[in-house]
């Protein structure tokens, strides 16, 4: 009797990283598990063992893609630049780069999906927001405490302008006319600028 040999499945890695070039290829409509599986060369059902389902597959493309997000941005943080030079980098890192761009039209979703979705879940988004927002409070506090920034309360004012920035994202991100990438960050800056820096 001949034994059938089964082909490995690929690295859960690998699967995320085609499901976010699906989405930024083909648009999210078109990311089914069927269609991922052709993609990645594995069976829907297959799919459906290791994710469980859509929601969670999306929810670990987008963890995923945010802890790329999130190497990028602590290592701009980390540059030997000005707080006000490092924030911009936070700034122009956070925006979309433009109409459709595969991140937010992930979060978007998965935030959509996120109001039937369990606790676990709702905990994972919680910690992708923490982690930008923590690292917003500690350059601000760090701006605050050279004198660059003006004495604002470093929480209270992350919490705004990540505020500030997640509606002009939407913006972008849905291709609202007239709201494009260099708009949003001129607002952005000039907001910084009459709120945020010392006088001079």
């Amino acid at each position: 009797m001949t034994t059938r040999r089964r082909t490995p499945a690929p690295p859960r890695e690998d699967v995320l990283a085609a499901a976010m070039a699906m989405i930024a290829e083909r648009g999210l409509e078109q990311l089914t598990m069927a269609a991922l599986g052709r993609e990645v060369g594995m069976s829907s059902g297959h799919l459906v063992y290791y994710f469980r389902s859509k929601d969670e597959l999306l929810l670990q493309t987008l963890e995923w893609s945010e802890g790329r997000l999130g190497a990028e941005r602590s290592r701009l943080l980390a540059r030997p630049a000005t707080a006000r030079e490092r924030l911009d980098a936070y700034v122009e890192l956070y925006v979309p780069d433009g109409h459709r761009d595969p991140h937010w039209t992930l979060w978007l979703e998965v935030w959509n999906r996120s109001q039937n979705a369990g606790a676990d879940a709702r905990d994972r988004q919680a910690a992708i927001e923490g982690a930008w927002h923590r690292d917003l409070v500690a350059l601000l506090a760090e701006g605050v405490s050279r004198g660059e920034f003006r004495r604002v309360d470093p929480d209270r004012y992350a919490t705004r302008l990540r505020a500030l920035l997640d509606g002009l994202a939407i913006h972008v991100a849905i291709g609202l006319r007239g709201t494009d990438r260099p708009h949003v960050l001129g607002h952005v800056r000039e907001f910084l600028t009459q709120t945020l820096l010392t006088d001079a």
